[in-house]
Protein backbone atom coordinates (compact mmCIF):
# COMPACT_ATOMS: atom_id res chain seq x y z
CA UNK A 1 0.00 0.00 0.00
CA UNK A 2 1.34 3.37 -0.89
CA UNK A 3 2.42 5.59 1.95
CA UNK A 4 0.42 8.81 2.37
CA UNK A 5 2.16 12.04 3.16
CA UNK A 6 1.86 13.55 6.67
CA UNK A 7 -0.83 16.07 5.72
CA UNK A 8 -3.12 13.36 4.31
CA UNK A 9 -2.66 11.22 7.42
CA UNK A 10 -3.74 14.12 9.65
CA UNK A 11 -6.80 14.75 7.48
CA UNK A 12 -7.85 11.09 7.72
CA UNK A 13 -7.16 11.01 11.48
CA UNK A 14 -9.24 14.16 12.03
CA UNK A 15 -12.03 12.65 9.91
CA UNK A 16 -12.13 9.59 12.19
CA UNK A 17 -12.06 11.80 15.28
CA UNK A 18 -14.97 13.93 14.04
CA UNK A 19 -16.94 10.81 13.05
CA UNK A 20 -16.54 9.24 16.51
CA UNK A 21 -17.48 12.56 18.13
CA UNK A 22 -20.71 12.71 16.12
CA UNK A 23 -21.47 9.09 16.99
CA UNK A 24 -20.93 9.76 20.72
CA UNK A 25 -23.09 12.90 20.64
CA UNK A 26 -25.86 11.01 18.84
CA UNK A 27 -25.90 8.38 21.60
CA UNK A 28 -25.99 11.04 24.34
CA UNK A 29 -28.84 12.95 22.67
CA UNK A 30 -30.77 9.73 22.12
CA UNK A 31 -30.49 8.78 25.81
CA UNK A 32 -31.55 12.24 26.98
CA UNK A 33 -34.77 12.06 24.96
CA UNK A 34 -35.55 8.65 26.45
CA UNK A 35 -35.09 10.01 29.98
CA UNK A 36 -37.27 13.02 29.22
CA UNK A 37 -39.99 10.83 27.76
CA UNK A 38 -40.19 8.50 30.76
CA UNK A 39 -40.27 11.46 33.14
CA UNK A 40 -43.16 13.03 31.24
CA UNK A 41 -45.02 9.70 31.19
CA UNK A 42 -44.74 9.34 34.96
CA UNK A 43 -46.34 12.77 35.41
CA UNK A 44 -49.17 11.79 33.08
CA UNK A 45 -49.73 8.49 34.89
CA UNK A 46 -50.39 10.16 38.26
CA UNK A 47 -54.16 9.70 38.79
CA UNK A 48 -54.84 13.06 40.42
CA UNK A 49 -58.52 13.22 39.52
CA UNK A 50 -59.18 9.61 40.54
CA UNK A 51 -57.65 10.26 43.95
CA UNK A 52 -59.68 13.45 44.35
CA UNK A 53 -62.92 11.71 43.44
CA UNK A 54 -62.37 8.80 45.82
CA UNK A 55 -61.19 11.12 48.58
CA UNK A 56 -64.34 13.24 48.20
CA UNK A 57 -66.61 10.19 48.39
CA UNK A 58 -64.78 8.86 51.46
CA UNK A 59 -64.97 12.20 53.25
CA UNK A 60 -68.70 12.45 52.56
CA UNK A 61 -69.12 8.84 53.70
CA UNK A 62 -67.66 9.48 57.16
CA UNK A 63 -70.89 11.28 58.11
CA UNK A 64 -73.29 8.57 56.87
CA UNK A 65 -75.10 6.17 59.16
CA UNK A 66 -74.82 3.09 56.89
CA UNK A 67 -71.05 3.28 56.71
CA UNK A 68 -70.06 -0.44 56.28
CA UNK A 69 -72.31 -0.93 53.22
CA UNK A 70 -71.06 2.25 51.59
CA UNK A 71 -67.45 1.32 52.35
CA UNK A 72 -67.80 -2.05 50.61
CA UNK A 73 -69.40 -0.30 47.61
CA UNK A 74 -66.53 2.22 47.37
CA UNK A 75 -63.95 -0.58 47.45
CA UNK A 76 -65.79 -2.66 44.84
CA UNK A 77 -66.46 0.22 42.44
CA UNK A 78 -62.89 1.56 42.60
CA UNK A 79 -61.54 -1.92 41.86
CA UNK A 80 -63.87 -2.57 38.94
CA UNK A 81 -63.80 0.88 37.28
CA UNK A 82 -60.34 2.26 38.09
CA UNK A 83 -58.42 -0.98 38.79
CA UNK A 84 -57.30 0.55 42.06
CA UNK A 85 -57.18 -0.85 45.56
CA UNK A 86 -58.86 1.62 47.88
CA UNK A 87 -59.26 1.23 51.61
CA UNK A 88 -59.94 3.60 54.44
CA UNK A 89 -60.47 3.61 58.16
CA UNK A 90 -63.09 6.03 59.46
CA UNK A 91 -62.80 7.05 63.11
CA UNK A 92 -65.54 8.26 65.48
CA UNK A 93 -64.11 11.80 65.44
CA UNK A 94 -64.89 11.92 61.67
CA UNK A 95 -61.22 11.60 60.63
CA UNK A 96 -60.08 8.98 58.11
CA UNK A 97 -56.95 7.20 56.92
CA UNK A 98 -57.18 6.87 53.14
CA UNK A 99 -55.13 4.39 51.08
CA UNK A 100 -55.08 4.33 47.24
CA UNK A 101 -52.95 2.03 45.08
CA UNK A 102 -53.39 1.37 41.36
CA UNK A 103 -50.16 -0.56 40.81
CA UNK A 104 -48.23 2.50 39.66
CA UNK A 105 -49.16 5.15 42.21
CA UNK A 106 -49.57 4.67 45.93
CA UNK A 107 -51.26 7.41 47.93
CA UNK A 108 -51.82 7.57 51.69
CA UNK A 109 -53.52 10.37 53.58
CA UNK A 110 -54.62 11.02 57.13
CA UNK A 111 -57.64 13.31 56.75
CA UNK A 112 -59.05 15.26 59.69
CA UNK A 113 -62.01 17.65 59.57
CA UNK A 114 -61.38 21.33 60.17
Amino acid sequence: MARLNDDAQWIILMGFLVSFSFFFLAIVVNQSTVVGQTTAESVIEFPKNDIRDIRDVIIRNTTLSNQPAVKSDIIAISMSRKNAVVDYIARPDKSADIHYNNGVTEYNENWTPR
